[in-house]
């Protein structure tokens, strides 16, 4: 989640938007990143009740005007996270495919890409706030648009509930074992 959260504030710091550095976000120091609610509270409670936790990190906060191209602009720091996450899923299934499949290593690694897959996927989702939903925003119209900013509050409770309900039908589960067949896991 570090890597992913340093990428929005990077490029957002590429596109000319300087919040994020200004709040002490453009790092790779995990604990520049740690909400106490959503990284903490959040995974212990879902752990605790759902055997599997739930969490995110802090939001990299970004000043929509001041990105350079506008919503294209902030389309391209929102898919900087999940792209991230692609990037390390893939480095390290090449690495993985060089191991022993029942050797410590590559069973920490295949974690490793299951997880950077699940981040991957799961933050394109099209709802507010995930980072797929400020991707769709650059090419949606207007109306859509309004309809996405009227829901963006809600957004968390939204995709919580969905995720409590089952993953989104499983939609999220077949795009995870798509992306991890794809990399040879």
């Amino acid at each position: 989640m570090t890597v992913h959260e340093f990428m929005h504030a990077y490029i957002g710091h590429r596109l000319g938007d300087t919040t994020a550095q200004d709040e002490g976000r453009l790092s790779l120091n995990p604990l520049a990143h740690i909400d106490p609610v959503m990284t903490i509270l959040l995974p212990a409670i879902t752990l605790l009740l759902f055997h599997a936790p739930i969490l995110a990190a802090k939001p990299v906060p970004f000043t929509p005007w001041r990105v350079r191209y506008q919503e294209k602009g902030v389309a391209l720091l929102a898919l900087a996270g999940p792209l991230s996450n692609l990037v390390l899923a893939s480095v390290a299934a090449l690495a993985a495919h060089s191991l022993d499949q029942n050797s410590f290593i590559f069973q920490v690694l295949y974690v490793f890409v299951s997880l950077n897959i699940g981040l991957f996927v799961f933050n394109l989702v099209p709802i507010p706030p995930l980072d797929g939903s400020r991707v769709l925003y650059a090419f949606l119209p207007e109306s859509a648009r309004n309809v996405m900013d009227q829901i963006e509050p809600y957004g968390f409770f939204i995709v919580f509930g969905l995720v409590l309900m089952g993953g989104f039908g499983g939609v999220l589960v077949g795009l995870n074992s798509f992306f991890l067949n794809l990399l040879g896991m």
